[in-house]
């Protein structure tokens, strides 16, 4: 049974909340870091799942690190060199590792602050939308720290290299309607209105045949490390593929004959 991380599962969306609010979502502990695994493993693996929609309970969406764990040298920041280089590899690069594998949409929901590896995570994430009251740091300098989940990566490739050495250098916190500007979310709304839209957009996604949506994201994902040529490759295999699907077939005949298509991701 999950306890940091709280599962909803409904018409094809399942919605994933950070559920520590009492320590702002901190993920620098084993036991969140493994459910959050968990969580992305079961939803690549599940057909059933279409989208995820991830957001965090109370006030924060993710603080990152736990600051008192830095401090008192405890959980993931104990050790020598070597342990702590093994922890993080064994630890939280886990995560990013486990959002690269996955091939479900993810729709990062961010509910208020999100620091550190938890802003990180954001950026891991296909689709952003903030409320009123999100904020964003990429903190780790402040701490005398680097990314080390990957920040470093993600954030050149999501918002261009000057707005990600600004934020890096910085670590200074950004607001809502500055990450709307800066593209690290495109929607910025009122806080009751933020999982609304979440889902609508989720199911948006959901009612679509889902082999064409995991293999989109998969192509989403290799054009930032294909050229043209290496990519149109690609597509023509990957196209050839679902030509040959049923859902393919159910959805031409549901357009002509203008009703919602019935697909089973086959």
């Amino acid at each position: 049974m999950m306890t940091e991380v709280q599962i909803d599962i409904q018409d094809h969306v399942m919605q994933v909340t950070l559920n520590r609010p009492d320590i702002h979502n901190a993920i620098s502990h084993t036991n969140m870091i493994d459910e959050i695994i968990q969580t992305m493993d079961m939803a690549h693996e599940d057909k059933n799942v279409h989208v995820i929609i991830l957001t965090g309970a109370g006030k924060s969406f993710c603080a990152g690190g736990n600051i008192k764990d830095m401090r008192d040298k405890a959980d993931m920041f104990s050790g020598d060199v070597a342990t702590l280089e093994l922890g993080y590899k064994e630890g939280i690069q886990r995560i990013p590792r486990a959002f690269s594998k996955l091939d479900v949409p993810v729709i990062a929901a961010i509910n208020g602050a999100a620091v550190g590896a938890g802003f990180d995570m954001c950026m891991m994430c296909d689709i952003r939308i903030g409320s009123q009251s999100a904020r964003f740091a990429e903190s780790f300098v402040k701490l005398g720290l680097i990314p080390g989940d990957g920040g470093a990566w993600f954030l050149p490739r999501k918002i261009g290299s000057a707005r990600a050495a600004h934020m890096a250098y910085t670590g200074t916190m950004i607001d809502a309607d500055t990450a709307l500007n800066w593209g690290i979310i495109s929607e910025c709304l009122e806080p009751e209105e933020l999982l609304p839209r979440a889902w609508q957009i989720a199911k948006e996604i959901a009612q679509n045949p889902p082999l064409a949506v995991r293999q989109t994201k998969k192509l989403l994902q290799q054009s930032e490390a294909l050229n043209l040529h290496e990519m149109l490759d690609i597509c023509a295999k990957t196209q050839a593929k679902l030509h040959q699907t049923q859902d393919h077939i159910e959805a031409v005949n549901a357009l002509l004959e203008k009703r919602p298509g019935q697909f089973n991701g086959h």
